[in-house]
């Protein structure tokens, strides 16, 4: 398994590096407010990460935090419980 995860962190890199060496001409991104020059290659990188920042907000924002809120409020009905090992310890005995 680590094999495989270390192969695709390898592909990835190598992808990254191509993109940035093939993709080396001087663009202009104007934002509105501010003017950014730099290479299309890392401009490319930068709005793939922000992408994926940005889709991993969403994602807590809109699956983990409704879990755990859940989560939260599910656990103090079931801190009066009898813990499974305890009925369990109990109706193995000899």
């Amino acid at each position: 398994m680590r094999f495989l995860r270390a192969m695709f962190a390898l592909a990835f890199l190598v992808s990254g590096v191509a993109l940035g060496v093939l993709n080396d001409g001087a663009t202009v991104v104007d934002l509105g407010v501010v003017r950014l020059q730099a290479g299309l290659g890392v401009i490319l990188l930068c709005t793939l990460l922000a992408g994926v920042l940005l889709g991993g907000l969403a994602i807590v924002v809109s699956v983990v935090m409704p879990l755990r809120r859940a989560q939260r409020s599910a656990s103090p009905a079931t801190a009066g419980a009898v813990p499974a090992t305890a009925s369990l310890a109990s109706t193995t005995e000899p």
